[in-house]
């Protein structure tokens, strides 16, 4: 006769050493279980550091062991508790309908004799998942309201520490800054989050379970632009305020300075706006930036088919197209008009660079609006809480203060993005520019040119003339 198979499940909700230790411990108490019942453990199915509370989560192997229990490949599940498998009333149904279907199926956990082969273990396992609902429920609220709490106070929430900083969350990781620090130059040189992220990944950066997950996109976004960055302390994602309006400052070092935090989210934010006739070639130096001489349409450049590594063919050109909406009359060979036009941005903006290092810097022109604002707003705050004013004024009042902070706090963002931009460019000029990625070589010729317009050079083979390219500048 043979043995009967069945499936250890483990599951632990937080796990934030990710050493496994919690489940570990789990599989083998259902190990020891199946083997004083006699059944063979087929597979283990592990949810490590998955919540079964949470209604967005989906749990990977609690849902293959579902699968593989309707397939037959397992006779029944062990776990160490009920609330191992289920917290939520739906889960537990699901696993239900797979018992009523085929009456012989084995279950056991280890805490409790329950058997949801019967009438009487289904009815007391709704019961038990019901009441573990609730208690989730409640401990859910509780820890909101711890964390509302904390975060008045400017504490941490606890967890791992956000990358960035050392274990506790308190103390700056000095390393893990500085790479943080020069993720925001090269965003604000131009560079996409997808060339710093798979750069990032490669060199094993920016996660803090290192070697647990891949590095997503709208990770790395969050760690380049999260406010605890310059010391901001936020609640559900956004900027929690004290009583006067002003962000409630956290107790653990920064990385940036409001100032920087801002010109770097302003580039993020700037950048997700679908603008009209945005370069998102990335190829090519000149693509979307050169032009037709004779019909004005963008160029792009195009691989040369008939180019061999070794050979005397050109590379790439830079073509006008039909199918672009070009007269596909002009072209010329990339390689000496991306030099040219290199060659001349470097000096205009080495001569610029010369030029601003003995100006003045700028300043932002509204910085006493602003502060006007936020101390209207303090004011208001403070008259309604003195009772000089009533609650029904103040929320008369505050909305359109607010708004105008907030579009006063944009502006100077855009600002300073704009000033550290170009400082940020300005510096890249020193560097080999070919050894820049494309986006920041792109980002240094836009900071000069508007375009560079690619003139006829008749037929048949001719020497580069570089008259025939004609920088716009800005």
């Amino acid at each position: 006769m043979r043995a009967s198979k069945v499936a250890v499940y483990t599951r632990i909700s937080r796990d934030d050493e990710r050493d496994g230790l919690g489940v570990a411990r789990q599989r083998e108490d259902c190990e020891r279980l199946a083997d004083l019942r006699g059944w063979d453990v087929a597979k283990v199915y592990e949810d490590n550091d998955v919540s079964a509370f949470k209604r967005n989560v989906r749990r990977p192997e609690f849902e293959l062991m579902l699968s593989d229990l309707a397939a037959g490949l397992i006779d029944g599940v062990i776990a160490y508790d009920l609330d191992r498998l289920a917290r939520q009333p739906k889960d537990l149904e699901r696993l239900i309908d797979l018992f009523e279907e085929t009456k012989r199926r084995l279950f056991a956990t280890v805490t409790n004799d329950l058997n949801l082969g019967t009438a009487d273990g289904r009815t007391m396992a709704r019961v038990m998942v019901a009441f573990a609902n609730k208690s989730s429920h409640d401990a859910s609220r509780r820890i909101q309201r711890k964390h509302l709490e904390l975060a008045r106070l400017g504490k941490s929430s606890g967890g791992p520490a956000p990358y960035g900083w050392l274990k506790g969350g308190i103390t700056v990781d000095l390393e893990a800054a500085e790479h943080i620090r020069a993720a925001q130059q090269q965003l604000l040189a131009g560079v996409r989050i997808g060339t710093i992220r798979t750069d990032w990944q490669k060199r094993g950066l920016g996660h803090p379970r290192q070697g647990t997950k891949r590095l997503a996109h709208h990770h790395l976004e969050h760690m380049l632009t999260n406010p605890r960055l310059c010391g901001y302390r936020t609640y559900r994602g956004e900027i929690l305020l004290d009583d006067g309006g002003q962000p409630v400052i956290g107790e653990w070092e920064t990385i940036n300075t409001v100032e920087e935090w801002e010109v770097v989210s302003a580039v993020v934010a700037e950048r997700k706006l679908k603008e009209p006739g945005r370069m998102l070639a990335r190829k090519y130096l000149l693509s979307g930036i050169a032009r037709c001489g004779l019909c004005h349409a963008k160029i792009r450049g195009q691989v040369n088919r008939k180019w061999q590594p070794g050979s005397k063919a050109a590379k790439f050109t830079y073509q006008c197209s039909v199918v672009n909406g070009g007269c596909g009359q002009v072209g010329r060979v990339g390689e000496p008009v991306d030099e040219f036009i290199i060659s001349l941005v470097i000096a205009e903006q080495r001569e610029r660079a010369a030029v601003s290092a003995v100006a003045p810097a700028q300043q932002w022109p509204k910085a006493s609006e602003l502060a006007g604002v936020e101390a209207d707003l303090a004011q208001l705050t403070q008259a309604a809480k003195a009772k000089q004013i009533t609650v029904s004024t103040l929320l008369q009042l505050l909305p359109d203060l607010e708004r105008r902070r907030d579009e006063l706090k944009l502006e100077r963002g855009r600002f300073n993005k704009t000033r550290q931009q170009a400082e940020s460019l300005s510096a890249d000029i020193g560097e080999d520019f070919r050894s820049l990625p494309i986006e920041r070589q792109q980002a240094l010729i836009l900071h000069s040119l508007s375009a560079v317009l690619i003139h006829p050079a008749g037929r048949g083979k001719r020497k580069f003339d570089p008259s025939l390219i004609e920088p716009v500048w800005h």
